[in-house]
């Protein structure tokens, strides 16, 4: 799955939110968007997945134009995982994770046994096997979110787009959900807020900041003192591994100078 921006840009009113993203996914990709709160990380990717519609530029998928397609073609391609997941019903895990077969059915057709297979697969492979009866409101949001990564996977798309998925999430939820994220082989594209978690998943990131790309490159290439200061007004300091070249970076708070 390949992915191409071209000047993308979003008004509302007479604001104008993203001005001119130019952005590029390469097959089994792995791309990380960075930025500030408030850049347009969130909006660029809604209008990936179509819950907004650019102002002026163009979207393709594997060099369709994304607005050509049907939402039913784009959701075969795609699949996402957002941050926050709310359902004013009881559904069971099992029910959540099958909607993910929605783009594979015709209008009233119902679950069949491979449905239901892939359902269970796709639970196994974010370890909750074991949680198909239970309800989902009752989970955890660490739960929550790998019920929803699995009903993303039984979208069996060629790319997952991640909003902001772990944000609301403490570190072991955190690393669980990118861990299997990086384990499916897929092209992914992924609004991340914490930049330790882009530099230990990512293969290239893209640096939002008021709605303009200010930067691109591996995490290695991208995330240096400076860079991290003119974009987020934070003292830090970055610190490589000399064998694995492998990045932790320390933010230094005012009150330890």
């Amino acid at each position: 799955m390949e992915i191409l921006a071209e000047a993308v840009k979003i008004f509302i009113g007479t604001k104008e939110i993203l001005k001119g993203i130019d952005f590029t996914l390469h097959n089994k990709e792995f791309v990380g968007i960075i930025g500030p709160n408030g850049s347009g990380k969130s909006t660029f990717l809604k209008c990936v997945y179509r819950v907004q519609k650019p102002t002026f530029g163009k979207i393709m998928l594997n060099n369709k134009k994304l607005d050509e397609l049907s939402y039913r073609e784009s959701a075969l391609k795609l699949a996402v995982v957002a941050q926050h997941n709310f359902y004013s019903f009881d559904f069971s895990v099992l029910e959540v994770v099958l909607m993910g077969r929605s783009p594979h059915k015709k209008i009233l057709e119902r679950d069949n046994l491979k449905d239901f297979q892939i359902a269970r697969q796709a639970l196994k492979t974010v370890g909750l096997e074991d949680f198909e009866e239970r309800n989902f409101s009752t989970l955890s949001g660490g739960e929550q979110q790998r019920v929803i990564l699995a009903r993303a996977l039984t979208q069996q798309t060629e790319c997952l787009v991640l909003d902001e998925p772990t944000n609301h999430l403490d570190i072991k939820y955190q690393l669980q959900i990118m861990d299997i994220v990086k384990s499916l082989d897929l092209t992914v594209i992924a609004a991340i807020h914490d930049l330790n978690i882009a530099a230990m998943y990512c293969d290239r990131l893209v640096a939002i900041e008021e709605g303009k790309v200010v930067g691109m490159g591996t995490p290695q290439e991208l995330l240096t003192e400076k860079f991290i200061y003119d974009m987020y007004g934070v003292e830090s300091r970055v610190n490589r591994e000399a064998d694995t070249g492998r990045m932790n970076i320390v933010y230094l708070p005012q009150h330890w100078k």
